[in-house]
């Protein structure tokens, strides 16, 4: 009989377990992803990483999962040329579709500033606030 266990601390084979079986089966279910890690880096004038956008492409998308703006460049549509040269790249690899989320206002109106659009909206995560799903559909340029 299988047993559960509950951990805050799973080793990387039990992790690889889990996403080698989830990689096999969407696979054969849906085809092989293709994904590919995406990283858009902001360095400083030593090369040092200040911050910037990591994702990655799969099935035709881009996922930005973290975007990074330092303090001292905000307010200067840094956020828009990360995500222009993450859309390129994505392009790029075949993809036709880009999705973001974030529960803080101003980097929501910042990705819909860049075409982003809604599709989904998680209340109270975390409480006071809500999670946004966006997409965009990309086309070569």
């Amino acid at each position: 009989m299988p047993q559960l266990e509950v951990t805050d601390a799973p080793s990387e084979s039990e992790l690889a377990a889990i996403g080698e079986g989830l990689t096999a089966f969407n696979a054969a279910d849906v085809g092989p992803s293709r994904r590919r890690s995406l990283a858009v880096l902001i360095r400083d004038e030593s090369g040092k990483t200040i911050g910037g956008i990591s994702g990655y492409t799969a099935w035709g998308w881009l996922f930005t999962a973290w975007l990074f703006v330092p303090e001292t460049l905000r307010g200067q549509g840094m956020a828009g040329k990360l995500l222009e040269a993450a859309e390129k790249e994505a392009v790029a690899r075949g993809c036709q579709g880009a999705w973001i989320d974030t529960f803080n206002p101003q980097a929501l109106r910042a990705y819909q500033r860049q075409g982003y659009v809604i599709f989904g909206e998680l209340p109270d995560f975390p409480i006071g606030r809500s999670r946004y799903f966006l997409q965009k559909k990309l086309s070569p340029r």
